[in-house]
């Protein structure tokens, strides 16, 4: 499922691009500004896969635990969203989305692994929580504007808070770290309108960083098709694939932080 949501991703972008870049160059500017805000409620259904890394006093002494197949998370859950912008000028805007991805878990483990500096032997029972808020903030300035559509360079950040904690009470111990990571992202989004009703809505962010507390990558790609059954009010569905490896060293989380997410969103966009 996650290559072939990557792939949907990578195919509808490429798709935008192509028809917006066929288009006339006619007009230099979007004829309609008057979504001046616009935020769009909806349900994302999310696959996840997650491994996760917390050392103790020795770095890199920890193991890869995968927290859906050794802990026993879900893989697969429905989460309220929230995206939107506002737009201050005809060709600079303020994206923003917001969403919770927590789990918790508790299962009897089949196999041995460390966290945190302690051994978590087979067949004791083990709960966990991943406590994992997604907060993205992006100024995105529309370099290209036509008459229906538009295709801009973003950049901004793609913010995790993370908590995770594990216990075992049987053998008394327990463990949890946290930290918040703002990563940089730059990358595109685009719209393109095929009608008055319909249209395409893409976007591609990626990051590469190793500086400070934090070193790894992001790939997030998402595609959506809206239908404007009024003036303000429009329905869709989209898709959104994102992949994230990122190396910690701070004092309350001291380890490595590999997830990815794939998943369908079906919302209600409102423009004012």
């Amino acid at each position: 499922m996650k290559i072939q949501l990557h792939k949907s991703c990578t195919v509808l972008l490429a798709s935008a691009a192509l028809l917006f870049s066929a288009t006339p160059a006619a007009a230099e500017e979007s004829a309609d500004i008057d979504d001046r805000f616009s935020v769009s409620l909806g349900m994302f259904f999310a696959d996840r896969g997650t491994r996760t890394r917390l050392d103790g006093d020795v770095p890199g002494s920890g193991t890869d635990v995968d927290l859906e197949g050794t802990l026993g998370f879900d893989k697969s859950d429905t989460v309220f969203r929230i995206d939107g912008y506002f737009r201050f000028n005809e060709k600079h805007r303020i994206d923003f989305s917001a969403f919770d991805l927590s789990r918790d878990a508790s299962k009897q483990i089949d196999e041995e692994f460390i966290w945190d500096g302690e051994t978590y032997p087979i067949d004791v029972l083990v709960k966990a929580s991943l406590d994992l808020q997604i907060y993205k903030l992006a100024y995105t300035w529309s370099f290209m504007q036509r008459d229906n559509g538009y295709l801009g360079v973003t950049a901004g950040l793609y913010v995790a808070d993370i908590g995770t904690s594990i216990a075992a009470e049987s053998i008394g111990q327990a463990s949890s770290g946290g930290t918040t990571a703002p990563l940089p992202v730059l990358g595109l989004r685009g719209q393109y309108d095929f009608s008055e009703k319909w249209s395409l809505r893409g976007s591609a962010e990626f990051f590469a960083v190793d500086y400070d507390a934090y070193s790894g990558s992001l790939v997030d790609l998402y595609a959506g098709v809206d239908y404007q059954f009024s003036e303000h009010v429009a329905v869709g569905a989209g898709i959104n694939s994102v992949r994230i490896d990122v190396g910690v060293d701070k004092t309350n989380f001291d380890g490595n932080l590999d997830w990815r997410y794939d998943g369908a969103l079906l919302f209600f966009k409102f423009d004012f």
